[in-house]
């Protein structure tokens, strides 16, 4: 009897996947999740570069033809005259050059003061360092709106209205984001390379010159890309501490395009894309160094 019973049963057993079909579904499941991944990505990106792209196409239209109503995405003749404009225009070319070499005052002023500050906090002994650093960083709470007129009368008594200096010594002498970010970069060191350098009889200056410094370009490109940026699209100090036509940047001639009962939208965005041109171009220069800045900083 029981062995007719145990002939009447069915034994069913799991189904057991072949190693092969295993690897294969795992594959599958890591290209749908990248492909998802990548799909929501661009649509991300597709929705960043929505604005920028329509920037650009205003810039090619008339005015009467970025008035039609429904709007069209390309121009039907480019009008490449708008940028002709800009380019014959001297004050134009002026608040360019102004900002142009206001950035360049910023990132080289700001990247010495930084880089000798922070190598300073992070490798360099001395009594009170730490309470100095937090003093520091203490001042970042401090909105600068609310030292505003004390900075505007200082820079009265000083003779510095009306002129460039405003715009980047006071930048320049308090980086305290970048010698943070710095400070961070320089701790990640290792001990050895100093150690390497006093042997051979380097100086203190010769150690941060020639051994730390060049070990620390990510975090020096992170710094004078975002000082870039903060330096070229300023527009408060401009308008607050200069007053002369010819000393205005180029976010100020950006503003000038809009009047008080009518703005003139097809140059305003043929000047933002011209305005947009530097940046792109140091952003791109420096990509590599500017994502390893950001990513290892504070990783030690």
């Amino acid at each position: 009897m029981t062995d007719l019973a145990k002939v009447g049963q069915i034994v069913v057993k799991p189904r057991v996947l072949h190693k092969t079909e295993r690897s294969w579904r795992v594959r599958l499941q890591q290209w749908l999740i990248s492909s998802f991944f990548h799909l929501f990505m661009l649509v991300l990106a597709a929705a960043f570069l929505l604005p920028l792209l329509w920037m650009v196409s205003a810039s090619l239209k008339t005015e009467a033809e970025l008035m039609t109503l429904p709007p069209t995405i390309l121009p039907k003749v480019p009008q490449w005259q708008n940028y002709l404009y800009l380019l014959q225009t001297p004050i134009i070319l002026r608040m360019f050059f102004n900002s142009v070499s206001l950035a360049i005052y910023n990132v080289v002023g700001l990247l010495l003061v930084t880089s000798l500050a922070a190598y300073s906090f992070a490798r360099i002994r001395f009594i009170g360092k730490d309470l100095a650093f937090s003093i520091l960083l203490s001042t970042a709470m401090i909105p600068g709106i609310v030292y505003l007129i004390p900075q505007y009368i200082i820079f009265r008594d000083l003779g510095w209205l009306d002129t460039h200096l405003p715009l980047w010594v006071p930048r320049v002498l308090t980086p305290v984001y970048a010698t943070f970010l710095m400070r961070q970069f320089f701790k990640t060191m290792p001990q050895e390379l100093e150690d390497a350098a006093k042997i051979d009889g380097c100086s203190l200056f010769g150690i941060y010159w020639r051994i730390m410094l060049p070990q620390v370009k990510p975090a020096l490109a992170a710094v004078g890309v975002f000082t870039f940026l903060d330096s070229w699209n300023d527009l408060f100090g401009p308008l607050i501490f200069i007053t002369s036509i010819n000393l205005q940047t180029l976010p100020v001639g950006l503003a000038l395009f809009q009047g008080e009962y009518f703005t003139q939208v097809t140059l305003l965005m043929a000047a933002s894309t011209l305005s947009i041109i530097p940046v792109l171009l140091v952003y791109i220069s420096a990509q590599k160094y500017f994502v390893q800045g950001i990513t290892l900083t504070g990783i030690k």
